[in-house]
């Protein structure tokens, strides 16, 4: 029995079920049957030199063994094992190439998808293939690379078939299983009808068809030859030829669906496609990652009432209350490590500061913060992932409304430097790797300053240096206030904490550390350098 594992690296489905119009918001879900066996077809005219194109469907056709091949899975209904999937839509004005007082109209487009879940889905047809059938699946199924509409990027394989078959179908055929109980509804999907079906049907069809025009006694006719052949057009000669049948074709024979196609009643469970991601994403148990980028925008779109870059500590501390709270809000009041710093008795962690990071960005250099990189380098878990996934907004000194939270990326170093310009190449000045580094925000002496030894700069950066595992510096530079620009904004930057102890000294230093030998980034020291204080970025970036 065949069986195709289908993963989408997008985590996206984009399909719209026959007979619905995109702004319907519904998503066919499973793939049909109709829909799988025409991509496999589609794949064959696309990526192996089957001659022609799948929409000349009178004129082409596949090799035999692929007929074959297709006659086989078209014979009967396949089941489904399917991950966990939510519905999601994005809308778009479509411009209509017509210009009204000066301007084009457009119409708004719902492009309806299911996002899926971590998992693959599982499609087995309960048939026997020799050997070359199943080299063609294997064939086509590795050069499919898109399902449904062409941002649903997928990858196909061939289950082994020495492996296991997989248990806990999802979605079977109605006729071949009772009701399951409560918990499952019935979905339509759209499949070829069997091959003595479509025969029976397309004689009584063409009989039917051809009355009209009956045969003389005598000889027949060119005209009445080419009337009896354009009365037998709008009726495939096989299954092949209605999977290959496009939507011009249709329409210019009247028909609403294609010809051969039969609506198959499925089981599936009710929850298949939930409405939102929220609830479904807090039973995925993600991945710890180290990094979570967020943007930060205005409903206005005006940058200009961002947050300067002068307030990232005060907004550092903004953030990582709200955080803190939806994550009490999700878990019962449970504590996380991770985000608070602290432990169950709320004592500080020890350790080489492996707790979050809330460190704002301004990537786009207009002055304004317009992200925030939180990072963990013990990693955010599952319920952390979360509590941040929930974040939709946050709040600045000086506007009314509340300012846009979105998700942007997350992962490790290398996922966040793949970023597009500008981002990609500013994450890589604060996490790449190199020798020569300096202040971005203001470094503020974790103690009270003394002029010697440990408590001097020099001494309290290589405690601060050591305390996260990095060596000591060749040399630590002091830059002025009156010879660097950079060091002249520091001055204006918020160094004391609102919520939190003020620093012992409250003064800010711009900086310039130079190692022996390359270290990684983020660089974050001194007082409050778990909100945005003392980040470091390379002084001179070199891609990887």
């Amino acid at each position: 029995m065949p069986t195709l594992l289908l993963c989408f690296p997008a985590r996206r489905y984009h399909a719209t079920p026959w007979g619905h119009h995109v702004n319907e918001g519904l998503v066919e879900w499973p793939p049909s049957p109709w829909r799988l066996l025409r991509a496999l077809l589609a794949t064959g005219y696309a990526a192996h030199d089957w001659g022609g194109h799948l929409e000349d469907s009178m004129a082409s056709s596949p090799p035999a063994p692929a007929r074959s091949l297709i006659g086989k899975l078209a014979g009967v209904l396949p089941r489904y094992r399917m991950p966990i999937a939510s519905g999601a839509h994005s809308r778009h004005f479509m411009p209509l190439a017509v210009i009204e007082k000066g301007r084009e109209k457009t119409t708004l487009v719902f492009d309806t998808f299911a996002q899926i879940e971590d998992g693959t889905i599982a499609v087995t047809w309960d048939v026997s293939l020799d050997a070359a059938e199943t080299d063609w699946l294997a064939a086509l199924v590795g050069s499919l690379n898109y399902l449904g509409r062409s941002e649903s990027w997928v990858q196909v394989r061939l289950a082994d078939t020495a492996a296991p078959l997989p248990d806990g179908y999802d979605c079977v055929p109605c006729a071949d299983a009772p009701r399951p109980g409560p918990g499952w509804e019935q979905v339509s999907l759209l499949a070829l009808v069997s091959q003595d079906d479509f025969d029976s049907w397309r004689t009584n069809a063409v009989e039917q068809a051809l009355v009209p025009y009956p045969l003389p006694e005598k000889k027949t006719p060119r005209k009445l030859i080419e009337q009896r052949a354009k009365a037998q057009q709008p009726f495939p000669v096989d299954l092949i030829a209605c999977l290959q049948a496009d939507t011009t074709w249709l329409r210019s024979h009247g028909w609403s669906q294609p010809p051969g196609t039969q609506r198959v009643l499925y089981w599936r469970k009710a929850d298949a496609v939930a409405p939102g991601t929220q609830a479904r994403a807090r039973t995925s148990r993600a991945q710890p990652v180290p990094f979570v980028l967020m943007s930060l925008a205005s409903p206005t779109h005006n940058n200009h009432v961002l947050p300067l870059r002068a307030r990232t500590l005060p907004q550092a501390e903004q953030l990582h209350r709200q955080l803190v709270g939806a994550y009490a809000r999700q878990n019962a009041g449970g504590h996380s490590r991770v985000l608070t710093g602290c432990d169950e008795q709320r004592q500080p962690l020890t350790g080489a500061h492996g707790h979050a990071h809330v460190l704002p960005l301004d990537l786009d250099g207009d002055g304004h913060l317009d992200h925030v990189l939180m990072w963990a380098p013990d990693g955010f878990d599952a319920d952390a992932q979360n509590a941040l996934g929930v974040l939709r907004t946050t709040y600045t000194k000086g506007v009314a409304g509340a300012l846009r939270l979105a998700f942007a990326a997350s992962g490790g170093v290398e996922d966040m430097k793949r970023l597009l310009a500008p981002f990609g190449s500013e994450l890589l000045r604060t996490m790449g790797v190199g020798t020569n580094w300096i202040s971005d925000t203001p470094f503020v002496p974790p103690r009270h300053m003394k002029k010697n030894g440990r408590n001097a700069l020099y001494g309290q950066i290589c405690a601060e240096l050591l305390s996260r595992g990095l060596p000591k510096p060749d040399s630590v530079e002091c830059i002025s206030a009156h010879a660097d620009e950079m060091a002249r904004k520091h001055r204006h930057t918020v160094r004391s904490r609102r919520n939190g102890p003020p620093p012992p000294v409250d003064v800010g230093f711009t900086l310039k550390l130079r190692f022996a030998q390359p270290v990684s980034g983020p660089i974050c020291l001194g007082y409050a350098s778990h909100f945005g204080l003392g980040r470091f970025l390379l002084e001179h970036p070199t891609p990887n």
